[in-house]
């Protein structure tokens, strides 16, 4: 009798959960935003958001929850209910570096459900104008010879400059000394004044006129293909570094135990707003590269996160960096 109360209790649980997913969504819908307003991921969340609530016929609330380099706010979407009703926005720094930088109290990979790859931003690698180098093989010959100049300006201890600069110091062989800022600003505008040599810079509407300008020498795309909008500044493949890839990719993700209904309607609302001409006309203007057909499934984003994991972990443990 027993075993027979407990197959009907789960055979209604199922029928319960299908019945929700075949609603869904049937109030309001929370983004999380592990970050404060007016950042970047703040920016994307309510571009998304306000596409997102024409086509899902529900409101959707932007929720600023910053805190820890963004980790105080994905653990508010792992510690929520897992129907669909609060999703949260994470980048390459939330969702691969904090797994290896903090002492987390969630699996990034197992208490997470990817839901879609979103628009990310490619980064550069710059000097100030000083340098006499003219491309990258020469920067980094300049830089073994000029050890005094070999310093690197960073967005702060964990962010991607820094993590890139580490990357770029395994891959060239040039020992760096980091140099970190409060900001990325900060970092960029003590490189344009010359008082520190490199940076990692995350192509943004500004920095091609940066470039075009002088006030900024650019080596090479940290990325396969180069930008329309730097025609003329190579891949770092090009340039002699092959494979030294630094995106600030974001995506969505919900918790974990979402039911699959749910987590292909989120997809496809996002993947529809995603080809909508206005948002990608104002994406184009912020120099943000949009992803793939192949890249936006939810499967697509869980195989990105994974990879990233295993590419970053072992640059971050090797340099021994820690962040309390």
């Amino acid at each position: 009798m027993r075993i027979r109360l407990a197959a009907v209790f789960v055979l209604l649980l199922h029928w319960a959960t299908v019945a929700s997913a075949q609603i869904y969504p049937s109030r309001p819908i929370t983004i999380v935003v592990p970050f404060g307003s007016g950042g970047p991921a703040d920016t994307l969340a309510r571009m998304l958001g306000q596409r997102l609530q024409g086509s899902l016929g529900q409101p959707i609330v932007v929720e600023n929850a910053p805190g820890a380099a963004g980790s105080l706010g994905v653990d508010r979407v792992v510690r929520a209910a897992p129907d669909g009703y609060t999703i949260g926005i994470g980048h390459l720094g939330t969702h691969v570096f904090n797994g290896a930088l903090y002492g987390l109290p969630y699996d990034l990979l197992k208490d997470l459900q990817p839901i879609a790859l979103l628009p990310s931003n490619v980064y550069v690698l710059v000097a100030k104008k000083q340098v006499p180098a003219t491309d990258l093989p020469s920067l980094i010959a300049w830089l073994k010879a000029n050890p005094d100049q070999a310093s690197t300006a960073t967005a702060g201890i964990g962010s991607i400059a820094h993590l890139a600069s580490i990357y770029f110091q395994n891959a060239a062989g040039v020992p760096l000394t980091i140099v970190p800022y409060r900001s990325g600003a900060a970092a960029n505008t003590d490189v344009i004044a010359g008082h520190v040599t490199l940076l990692f810079d995350q192509v943004s509407g500004s920095s091609a006129q940066l470039y075009r300008s002088g006030a900024l020498r650019p080596y090479a795309v940290a990325a396969k293909t180069r930008l329309a909008s730097l025609p003329d500044v190579p891949t770092v493949d090009e340039a002699g570094l092959p494979g030294l890839y630094v995106s600030a990719w974001y995506g969505l993700w919900a918790p974990k135990d979402t039911p699959r209904e749910i987590i292909d309607k989120l997809n496809g609302a996002v993947v529809a707003a995603l080809d909508e001409p206005d948002l990608r006309r104002q994406l184009a203007a912020q120099e943000a590269q949009l992803p793939r057909s192949d890249q936006r499934s939810p499967e697509a984003l869980g195989a990105l996160q994974k990879a990233e994991i295993e590419k970053w972990w072992p640059i971050i443990k090797a340099a021994g960096i820690k962040v309390e």
